[in-house]
């Protein structure tokens, strides 16, 4: 999953949501070094990418991409299901995804004097382009498209990937309606094994 996912699976708690959404930046024993609330973050967020992966729908929808984009298919999935959670009127009813948004750069900014060097450059961008709220509209996947091929090693070309999501547009939602609620359950049931007691505000 990508940054939008991760994000709504913290559950609003502050450092449970840091180490979701910086695992990618934490390498191997380098979590030891943050308090133990994080490292829970970061193991939840490894957690939810094994999940994810391994799932029949998201192996459904990665060989849509996998012609054109091989092994960065599971990517161009991920950004592709955050626009569908975006867009879910049963996660974000009444327009609440920018209220949504706002708060989690807030819940993150309470943790920001553990941010890992590289999250904490890629967190300024995130906030001041709104990365998470923008994933519902295509241009908010375009741009997240361009990024991940800019950042990529053996791709230069986000156009094939954007045609396809508009293509199979129907067939990446019947993935993601089936995918995203036992990911949901997952992850409650991860954190309830793992003692995490979620606070409510």
């Amino acid at each position: 999953m990508n940054y939008l996912a991760h994000a709504y699976l913290s559950f609003n708690q502050p450092a449970l949501l840091l180490g979701n959404m910086m695992s990618d930046f934490v390498k191997g024993k380098q979590q030891f070094q943050y308090p133990a609330e994080i490292q829970q973050g970061i193991r939840l967020h490894r957690a939810i990418d094994d999940f994810t992966d391994n799932h029949v729908a998201t192996k459904d929808a990665k060989e849509i991409f996998k012609p054109y984009y091989r092994l960065y298919s599971a990517a161009f999935v991920d950004i592709v299901y955050d626009h569908f959670l975006a867009t879910s009127a049963h996660e974000f009813p009444d327009f609440e995804l920018q209220q949504f948004c706002e708060k989690t750069y807030h819940l993150l900014e309470i943790n920001k004097d553990h941010f890992h060097p590289k999250f904490a450059i890629v967190f300024e961008h995130m906030k001041k382009q709104n990365w998470l709220f923008n994933y519902h509209t295509f241009n908010g996947v375009l741009f997240s498209f361009q990024g991940l091929t800019r950042r990529a090693t053996y791709i230069d070309d986000y156009q094939p990937a954007f045609e396809l999501f508009q293509k199979e547009y129907k067939t990446f939602k019947v993935c993601y309606d089936y995918f995203f609620p036992e990911l949901k359950n997952f992850t409650l049931k991860w954190i309830e094994k793992n003692d995490i007691i979620l606070k409510i505000d």
